[in-house]
């Protein structure tokens, strides 16, 4: 009897970039990559006992982990830690699960300031990784993953800063999905709906009373709020190689709300 063959890895030899790898959704990405056999870096914007705790869960299941404190507002220090994550082995994924802690607000309420602030933050900063990562994802024919907003299909009142700058990044998946596959380089996103972690915990003690979740979930055809292990499986899938024929897509992790 012949010896079954193993199955290939789901990723290359090399590490995975998270840029917002210490919040609810980044910490659940970077322990579904690390189970799927990658070395992780990832990113803090100011948590740093977040993401040293992210680190140290990642050691855990056995690969190598390591923390960069960034401002994706500022273009070159997200060239600094993207050149530093690659200079220590391939960069064959870059996920961006980073976005702005904002708040609930009437479109005729947001300010300019506000308004400036969360696309320099979230918009401006997925170019600025994008620009300095391509170098690296085309040597190794890598991927990238933008983590985004279900918002977008089904747009939820009061939440134009959080869905504008993701329609943005959407935008820019698809361009790089045309323009870089010539070099083999695929771009994806995983548009998220309520889950809970992260930024919907946060509302939910500020802003969000009891009767917007119940509305929710009632709106959502599975019945229930989603869990962040759900969207780190998609954008594992997404990055890794099961997924070697699919480019430019948005895999919408929602339970059905946007249907």
């Amino acid at each position: 009897m012949s010896t079954p063959t193993p199955p290939a890895p789901a990723f290359p030899p090399g590490t995975a970039l998270v840029i917002g790898g210490s919040g609810g959704i980044g910490l659940a990405i970077c322990l579904a990559l690390a189970r799927a056999g990658s070395a992780v870096a990832l990113t803090y914007r100011s948590n740093a006992a977040a993401a040293a705790s992210t680190a140290d869960a990642v050691r855990a299941l056995g690969v190598s982990a390591e923390c960069h404190a960034l401002d994706l507002g500022d273009a070159d220090a997200t060239r600094a830690v993207v050149d530093a994550v690659a200079a220590r082995g391939a960069l064959h994924t870059v996920v961006h699960a980073a976005g702005s802690d904002i708040r609930m607000r009437w479109i005729s309420q947001v300010t300019p300031a506000e308004w400036h602030a969360v696309m320099r933050a979230d918009a401006d900063g997925c170019f600025h990784l994008a620009h300095v990562a391509l170098p690296h994802l085309r040597r190794a024919r890598g991927s990238l993953v933008a983590v985004t907003s279900a918002g977008n299909t089904r747009y939820p009142s009061r939440d134009i800063l959080s869905v504008a700058p993701k329609a943005a990044i959407e935008a820019l998946v698809r361009g790089l999905a045309r323009e870089e596959g010539r070099h083999g380089v695929r771009a994806n996103a995983v548009a998220v709906g309520v889950v809970d972690a992260g930024i919907f915990q946060r509302l939910s003690a500020t802003d969000l009373p009891a009767a917007w979740t119940d509305a929710a979930r009632a709106n959502t055809p599975l019945g229930r709020i989603g869990d962040a292990a759900e969207v780190a499986d998609a954008v594992v899938f997404l990055a890794s190689a099961r997924a070697s024929f699919v480019t430019g897509q948005t895999l919408v992790v929602d339970g059905g709300y946007s249907v």
